[in-house]
């Protein structure tokens, strides 16, 4: 698999985006094998969040909650996109199972994770791991990040997502 192509480099020694910086661009292979770059969906709000994998509980039911909302992300004009480091074949055959109505992009090398500060030191049962930390970004439509949400609990994120989407 080709390397993704990270099209903006983070600045040196800035270890956490904030809101209001400009959201890195990259380019990654989506669910249906082409290719997205951040930059097309400029003009638009974007959604973009980070899950960990594919086919679990909690990443699961986020993907669900965020298609259920579907219809409303489009009329405020906005674009939902999933990121996490399993393959593009992976995303389509979790994308199929759960009929998702929006892409899933493959960063098997987590750079683009690492760009955005959610590929972070994780722990469970005492044993320490590195991992995505679960984190949606909004996007402004001139490409600046207007929300972070960290270390996302999934039950009613997606309603409190789409309270700061603009119409």
């Amino acid at each position: 698999m080709a390397k993704p192509k990270l099209l903006q480099v983070k600045v040196p020694n800035a270890k956490v985006l904030k809101e209001g910086d400009r959201a890195p661009d990259f380019e990654l292979e989506s669910d249906s094998g082409e290719k997205l770059r951040l930059k097309s969906l400029q003009g638009r709000t974007v959604v973009l969040y980070f899950y960990p994998k594919d086919m679990t509980s909690g990443c699961t039911r986020e993907a669900c909650d965020f298609n259920s909302s579907l219809g409303d992300f489009r009329r405020k004009g906005a674009v939902i996109l999933g990121v996490s480091r399993d393959s593009a074949e992976s995303h389509r055959k979790f994308k199929e199972k759960h009929e998702l109505g929006f892409a899933l992009l493959s960063d098997s090398r987590g750079e683009v994770c690492e760009a955005y500060g959610v590929w972070k030191q994780k722990s469970m049962y005492g044993r320490k791991y590195m991992g995505i930390e679960r984190t949606t970004f909004v996007i402004s439509p001139e490409g600046r990040i207007a929300r972070i949400f960290p270390k996302v609990k999934v039950t009613g994120h997606s309603d409190a997502v789409l309270a700061v989407c603009k119409a």
